[in-house]
């Protein structure tokens, strides 16, 4: 590293890194003290004060407090400054946009929800999507100008050699061809876009059950069932996006669907998708279905059967445990993960009870046996994977002092 610029001694590259982990430190505990991020560091005290006093003038880091109930004086303490940088993330369905913004930190400073019911729009996708990130800017105090990065998950995928939306048929207004050059025309900030149930994955491995797991699949079932494939530490998209779209998959036990595009459906989500539970419930003998939209349903259906000790309940949970594992077999078989995360309001809702009914059927039926839990991201999981993922491109772009 001779001979980059910099301060004299201290390589401008290295300089970075170490400035870098201090950053990340600090994003990790909170506030710490100088003489603390040293010793995390293994910088000398010298070190640690020109760090600190570069981060503060660079608008990366503010003193805030001191520390007490120490032998000696208190030491001055250091944080993060939350307002070094803002982004976004919106989770898209057919009912509504959920915006948020979070300051660099990830504390959420905003929200706006925006009711898109109709299988018309009433206003074109881009007005959608301004107004629910206007929104959500406007509840945080700030201006659109304010977020470096949004990220946005939907239905399906963006095919990225067309630039369409496939596998979401029911997602209405999002299939024009001109739809993502009108969005980055609109929003002055850069807009990445990603499968609802891939930032679901990233929610959990960055916050969740899935923490320090580099092999692992996501299975969601709320209002579709889908999966996303993390391998070696990295989601697996596919040639087109598509993949992890398991509820196309044909399985046992169900009629073999075709033109599954045109029918946005196939025999896993015929089989165990949460319109199936209703059903399923009803041929059972279970009375008192609860009413509203299928994936409300189905959730409740699941959270009552897994409190209750009844025959009908109790054989409702099984028989939809086996629906669940034999598609997963299928998964388990071709890439034998390390641990499978159930998640989306018709898996989580079932809790311990329906996690233990799965892997005991799972294991009957694959030869792998993966370890089962169930996600524990339950606010918003979409939402959430969505802000971690524009936080960490922000953090990436505005923490790195080596420009």
């Amino acid at each position: 590293m001779a001979g980059t610029a910099g301060t004299p001694g201290t390589p401008r590259v290295l300089r970075a890194m170490n400035d870098r982990a201090a950053l990340d430190l600090l994003l990790e505990h909170g506030p710490l003290s100088r003489t603390r991020i040293g010793k995390l560091t293994g910088l000398s005290k010298p070190t640690a004060s020109q760090l600190l006093a570069r981060l503060e003038a660079a608008g990366l880091v503010l003193a805030t407090g001191t520390t007490e109930g120490r032998p000696g004086p208190n030491a001055q303490l250091y944080e993060v400054d939350p307002s070094a940088a803002y982004a976004a993330g919106l989770d898209v369905t057919p009912e509504r946009i959920l915006a948020a913004v979070a300051d660099v930190t990830g504390r959420t400073v905003g929200t706006c929800e925006l009711q898109t019911p109709g299988r018309r729009p009433a206003q074109p996708v881009v007005r959608q999507v301004t107004d629910a990130l206007d929104g959500a800017v406007k509840a945080a105090g700030l201006a659109r100008d304010d977020v470096h990065r949004v990220v946005i998950g939907t239905p399906g995928a963006f095919d990225p050699n067309t630039g369409r939306l496939r596998y979401a048929s029911h997602l209405p207004g999002w299939h024009t061809p001109s739809l993502l050059d009108e969005l980055a025309a609109a929003l002055p900030m850069p807009v990445e876009y990603e499968n609802d149930v891939n930032l679901a994955a990233v929610a959990e491995q960055r916050l969740g059950a899935a923490r320090g797991h580099e092999d692992f699949v996501l299975l969601w079932n709320e209002g579709g069932l889908g999966a996303a494939l993390v391998l070696g530490g990295r989601l697996h998209r596919g040639w087109t996006g598509g993949a992890g779209e398991v509820g196309f998959l044909p399985v046992p036990g169900a009629p073999l669907v075709r033109q599954v595009t045109k029918a946005n459906s196939g025999g896993y989500q015929e089989l165990a998708g949460s319109q199936a539970i209703p059903k399923l419930a009803r041929s059972l003998g279970i009375e008192d279905i609860p009413a509203g939209p299928y994936a409300e349903s189905a959730a409740a259906l699941v959270a009552r059967a897994a409190g209750a000790d009844d025959g009908p309940h109790r054989q409702l949970l099984q028989t939809y445990a086996t629906r669940l594992a034999t598609g997963l077999a299928s998964l388990v078989s071709v890439l034998d993960p390390e641990l499978v995360v159930l998640s989306g309001s018709s898996l989580t809702l079932g809790g311990e009870v329906l996690r233990a009914l799965v892997q005991s059927e799972l294991e009957e039926l694959a030869a792998s046996r993966p370890r089962l839990v169930v996600g524990e991201v339950h606010e918003h999981p979409v939402l959430r994977g969505a802000l971690e993922s524009a936080l960490a491109a922000t953090r990436d772009e505005v923490f790195d002092t080596s420009r």
